[in-house]
């Protein structure tokens, strides 16, 4: 909070008044050079249009007198006669005296000198730049003049110069509909407009075209000076939109969004003061009507769920943190209630044991035991109860208490198991069940009996061997049927043996990816450190399954027991089941 604070200091504010301003000013400028170019090319296209509409009006008042008149046409074909007759190389030519020399005679002619005569009338009542009389050839591609009246660059008959087929074709092939024209540009000229108006014969065969070249060179001054008018009207509009858009921005986007930001201000300031906000955004009055309506009445709202929000985690805190203190209490009750001195019975030097139980959570379903049942007899226990969490807790001390109970009977431990069973069936409504390896040690004999009741493969050491699985045969749980019965087996324990028993927690533990770390994986822990003492065995195993867990959650409680077998003389190995 506080580097985002720094930040905000340390670097440059502008207003949000003067970036609006800027906005609105560069949006009116934008918006006011593009309808400039609009306007002027709107502008351009209608001056444009009286240039060709005045050139069109006078070459068909022009093409109407030479249409009256038998000599265009005879003249025309004349010229177009002697050009067609020509080869290419001739015509190459064309600004040879020789090419000249090939139509100087007809400029002698009468129809000649009339029709250069009406041209020069029609041209000297106009503005267009040229006037003439000519015949487009869509083989060449050329224009052919037939007739000049200009007195100061008079073309001669015959000449003639070169035009793109686009042209040719568009002049020889009108329709009759609207205004025949084509503009392009000359190196000599510039831009120029060209408009015709075909001559026909009484068959309808074009023989000539009555031509006016307008220069559109006078379109650039009107176009500027339109241009200086316009800018200086734009920019007494641009100002009075931009004054009136600041103006609107201000009172609609500028100071409700201050409004509210002063508002957030004095809300952080209240809550870093003394914890209150003394409705900072509640006094807010903006009407503006729009989104930043809605934001300041989001604003409104969101004050009042997070004093609601507020009043609500304080509470469930209080309740977490007392479920906490429970939880702690109730976690430290049960491991007071499982052996956790170790050595256990330091006046006892046939036996060492160690043991450990890791819940997966406060407090967890697994248990282990071990304690006398007389003299020379120790019984050993260690079970996993379905669940985790209180109830599991809850089941496991009830089932620790009635195994102990049983076991002190001195029965065998098939039929503890089986009692056992038939205590828990009687009043289990939550179904929860346990597995359970419970064995009696004769210290004396080494002779180790014990039952499964559904439980983990305990592991063996002989002396000077390895830790070894013993497939040994598994009971139903208990708290599953009330009649079930259990068988039970002997392990003859050698001075210097070791077992391991534990819960599932140990080969289930699961690493990042999902895998499990599995049985043999346990084993190999358990012969790395074979030549350990119990409390090193179980070091190794624990550190084992961390490292192969690594980051993943713990998923169920990690429950260990190893005891090491030290009794005076050799006994014989083996195991003997025997049903109970």
């Amino acid at each position: 909070m506080m580097n985002q604070k720094s930040k905000l200091a340390g670097r440059k504010q502008v207003s949000l008044s003067r970036k609006v301003s800027r906005m609105v000013l560069l949006g009116t400028l934008v918006l006011g050079l593009i309808l400039m170019a609009v306007v002027l090319c709107l502008y351009a296209v209608a001056v444009a249009n009286q240039y060709i509409a005045a050139s069109f009006s006078l070459v068909r008042g022009a093409s109407g007198v030479l249409s009256e008149m038998e000599d265009a046409e005879p003249l025309s074909l004349e010229v177009m006669g002697r050009y067609r007759s020509m080869t290419a190389e001739e015509r190459a030519e064309v600004n040879t005296k020789a090419y000249a020399e090939r139509f100087t005679d007809l400029t002698e002619r009468d129809d000649y000198r009339s029709i250069r005569t009406i041209l020069g009338y029609f041209l000297e009542s106009s503005d267009v730049y040229g006037l003439y009389l000519a015949m487009y050839d869509r083989d060449t591609e050329a224009l052919i003049y037939i007739a000049d009246p200009d007195e100061r660059d008079a073309v001669l008959p015959g000449y003639w110069e070169r035009v793109g087929a686009t042209e040719a074709g568009k002049f020889l092939s009108w329709n009759g509909e609207g205004m025949l024209y084509d503009i392009g540009r000359m190196e000599k000229y510039g831009w120029i407009c060209t408009s015709g108006m075909p001559l026909k014969n009484s068959a309808g065969e074009t023989f000539g075209f009555v031509l006016a070249d307008t220069t559109l060179s006078g379109l650039v001054p009107r176009l500027t000076g339109f241009s200086l008018q316009y800018i200086i009207i734009m920019a007494v509009l641009i100002l009075l939109f931009g004054w009136f858009m600041m103006r609107r921005t201000g009172s609609m986007l500028v100071r409700p969004i201050n409004a509210i930001a002063k508002a957030a201000r004095t809300y952080v300031k209240g809550k870093e003061e003394n914890g209150r906000t003394d409705g900072s955004f509640s006094s807010l009055n903006i009407t503006t009507g729009d989104e930043i309506e809605n934001l300041a009445a989001s604003m409104m709202t969101m004050e009042k769920d997070i004093t609601l929000y507020e009043d609500r985690l304080a509470r469930v805190s209080a309740e977490k943190e007392r479920i906490g203190t429970e939880l702690n209490l109730a976690r430290r009750i049960q491991a007071d209630m499982l052996p956790s001195i170790f050595p256990a019975f330091p006046d006892r030097q046939e036996i060492d044991i160690f043991a450990t139980m890791k819940p997966a959570r406060e407090v967890g379903g697994d248990f282990y035991d071990f304690f006398f049942v007389d003299q020379d007899r120790l019984a050993l226990v260690i079970a996993d109860v379905s669940g985790k969490g209180i109830p599991a807790a809850m089941f496991m001390m009830m089932a620790k208490n009635m195994i102990q109970t049983q076991a002190a009977s001195g029965k065998p431990p098939h039929e503890v198991l089986e009692k056992v069973n038939r205590l828990i069936c009687r009043n289990n409504q939550e179904t929860m069940f346990v597995t359970v390896w419970f064995a009696v040690l004769d210290l004396k004999t080494g002779i180790l009996t014990a039952s499964s009741a559904g439980h983990e493969y305990p592991v063996l050491k002989r002396p000077d061997g390895c830790f070894e699985v013993i497939r040994d045969r598994h009971g139903f749980v208990i708290g599953g049927f009330p009649d079930v019965k259990f068988s039970e087996y002997e392990i003859r324990m050698e001075v210097g043996s070791k077992l391991f028993v534990y819960t599932d927690g140990v080969p289930e533990a699961t690493s990042a990816d999902h895998a499990f770390f599995g049985l043999e994986r346990t084993v190999e822990a358990l012969n790395s450190a074979k030549d350990g003492s119990p409390q090193e065995i179980l070091r190794t195993v624990n550190g084992a399954v961390e490292h192969f867990a690594g980051d993943a959650e713990q998923f169920d409680d990690l429950t260990m027991m190893c005891i090491e077998y030290r009794g005076i003389g050799k006994n014989h190995q083996g195991t003997h089941p025997r049903n109970g």
